[in-house]
C-alpha cells in the first residue's frame, strides 16, 4: 500500500468501523448499532455507534473520529512537540458481553499527524476475561501473533511487551487481563514503512471480528450462576479503574476537549466495588487472579 493523505486514512478507517459493526451485528444475532454523529466546536468530528439489544452483547461501542485543530499547550508539554495544528483519526471499540465467560474485549487502531510533518501510527487489540482460561489466551495470542509476522518478525515480541507493561492497573499490581499487543508513536521512514504500516493497523483491525466473533460464539453457551455475575461485576470494576486512572487513550481525548460520552463509551453497564474481597483459594476466582501478571507466555500455556 502506498502512502495516503490524512483524509484519505480517516475514509479507510471510516470504512473499517463499518466493516467491523456488520461483522459484530452478524456474530451477535438480535442486537444492532445506533449512530450517533458528533462534532468537536475545535475541529472535525467522528460517529460513535452503540450496540443495543444484543444477544450475546450487553454494551458495546465502535467509534470513529476525525479531529483537528491547534495542539493543545497540555499535549505539546506532555509529548514534547513544536507548536503546530494537529490531525488525529481512528477507531476504537470495546465490547462488554452478558456472560461473565465471554471477555471484554478492546482494539484501538490510530493515526496522528501534524502540520510540521511529526506523523505516527498507534493501536493495539488486548483481551480482558472475567474469567481467564489457558486454552483461549493462547488461542488469542495465536492470532494476534499470525498478524504481526506477516509485517515483521519482531512486532509481537515486542508490541506485547509494550501491552503487558501498558495494560497494567499500577495500583492493584495486576494486568487488566491477558494482554495482547500495543504500540504507539511508529514512524515511517519513507512512503514504503508508511504503507506498511497502515495495512498492519488494517490487518489488525480486520482480525478483531474474527477472533472476538469465536469467543462470542463458543463461551456464551458456557453455563453460569450468580456467583460469576458477581465476579464479573467486580472485574468490570477494575476496567473501569484502568480507563480513568491509566488510560492514555482517554487522557488524550478529554486533553484534546473531545466528546466526552464518546470517551467514556467504554465504561461497562454496571460494575461493583467490594471492600476487600477475597478470592476463595482453589477457585476459578483464584486462578485468574493469580495470573493477572506481565510476561506470561500464553503461547506456550497449558
Amino acid at each position: 500500500m502506498s502512502r495516503k493523505s490524512k483524509e484519505e486514512i480517516a475514509e479507510i478507517y471510516k470504512k473499517m468501523q463499518d466493516h467491523i459493526c456488520r461483522e459484530l451485528e452478524i456474530a451477535d444475532g438480535t442486537g444492532l448499532f445506533t449512530e450517533d454523529q458528533w462534532e468537536r466546536p475545535a475541529g472535525g468530528g467522528g460517529r460513535t455507534r452503540i450496540f443495543k439489544g444484543g444477544n450475546i452483547l450487553e454494551k458495546g461501542g465502535v467509534a470513529f473520529s476525525a479531529v483537528h485543530g491547534p495542539t493543545p499547550d497540555k499535549i505539546l508539554n506532555k509529548l514534547k512537540l513544536e507548536k503546530a495544528d494537529f490531525f488525529a483519526t481512528g477507531v476504537s471499540i470495546v465490547l462488554h458481553p452478558k456472560s461473565p465467560m465471554v471477555p471484554i474485549i478492546h482494539m484501538n487502531i490510530r493515526y496522528f499527524e501534524m502540520d510540521n510533518g511529526v506523523h505516527w501510527f498507534g493501536g493495539g487489540i488486548d483481551l480482558t476475561p472475567h474469567y481467564i482460561d489457558g486454552a483461549d489466551a493462547k488461542h488469542f495470542h495465536q492470532e494476534v501473533k499470525k498478524v504481526c509476522d506477516q509485517y515483521d518478525s519482531t512486532y509481537y515480541s515486542k508490541f506485547k511487551d509494550w501491552a503487558d507493561e501498558y495494560f497494567y492497573i499500577k495500583h492493584r499490581n495486576e494486568t487488566r487481563g491477558v494482554g495482547g499487543i500495543f504500540y504507539d508513536q511508529l514512524t515511517a521512514k519513507d512512503d514504503a514503512e508508511f504503507g506498511k504500516i497502515l495495512e498492519f493497523s488494517l490487518s489488525l483491525a480486520r482480525l478483531f471480528p474474527k477472533v472476538y466473533g469465536f469467543f462470542m460464539n463458543k463461551n456464551s453457551q458456557i453455563p453460569y450462576g450468580e456467583n460469576e455475575k458477581s465476579w464479573q461485576r467486580l472485574r468490570r470494576g477494575r476496567y473501569v479503574e484502568f480507563n480513568l486512572v491509566w488510560d492514555a487513550g482517554t487522557k488524550f481525548g478529554l486533553d484534546t476537549n473531545g466528546r466526552t460520552e464518546s470517551i467514556l463509551m467504554s465504561m461497562p453497564p454496571q460494575a461493583d466495588w467490594e471492600y476487600m474481597h477475597e478470592v476463595a483459594p482453589g477457585s476459578a476466582e483464584e486462578f485468574t487472579q493469580n495470573h493477572l501478571k506481565k510476561g506470561i507466555d500464553w503461547l506456550s500455556f497449558d
